[in-house]
């Protein structure tokens, strides 16, 4: 009499591992562009809310002045028109720069407008992505004449060759991608208002 061994292997062969291993692949590369995407995305809604609260809090806090002589950003830091959160983990009393959702550094000071010395504050965003930048300088920031926005400009160099809007605000899209020209997160946008 014969006995019969039957071998009874389960398992998954080689070929079949590899193509599981290839879709995990495939899913978390999508994942990962994915969570890029929406952390720019929370970046850029977030950078957008610091400039209309610092731009509110500046105007509130010079509200009974006759203009923005002295405002620095040391100034305005130290007067909690610039949120906490932008300050890096530094106390306010200690802070002297201010950061934006990109960790770009945010500058504020007194500037001319309409030929009126401290007529106005430029608040610039530095260290900000292309698309970003565009973003910001191309929102309607309020064109209104109540909304005290008087320029913006998207880039900047030492040359001052800044994409500016000239009269027509908010800033055309074509002409803040012009502006956002730079790579990497190395583009900024300047507001002026009065």
């Amino acid at each position: 009499m014969k006995t019969l061994y039957k071998s009874e292997q389960s398992g998954r062969s080689m070929v079949e591992m590899l193509g599981v291993l290839a879709i995990i692949g495939v899913l978390s590369v999508g994942g990962i562009a994915g969570y890029s995407k929406a952390m720019a995305k929370f970046k850029t809604s977030k950078a957008l809310d610091q400039v209309s609260t610092t731009v509110a809090n500046v105007r509130t806090l010079y509200s009974g002045q006759p203009n923005y002589a002295g405002l620095t950003t040391t100034i305005a830091i130290q007067m909690g028109a610039i949120g906490a959160e932008m300050l890096g983990g530094t106390s306010p009393t200690k802070a002297t720069v201010a950061y934006n959702a990109f960790n770009g550094a945010v500058t504020i000071s007194a500037t001319s407008v309409n030929k009126r010395a401290n007529g106005g504050f430029e608040l610039k965003f530095d260290g900000l992505s292309k698309e970003a930048c565009v973003q910001m300088a191309s929102s309607d920031w309020g064109s209104g004449s109540g909304s005290g926005l008087v320029s913006v400009q998207a880039g900047s160099d030492a040359s001052n060759q800044g994409t500016t809007a000239s009269g027509t605000l908010p800033l055309q899209l074509s002409k803040a991608a012009a502006g956002c020209n730079n790579e990497g997160d190395t583009n900024s946008v300047t507001w002026v208002y009065y």
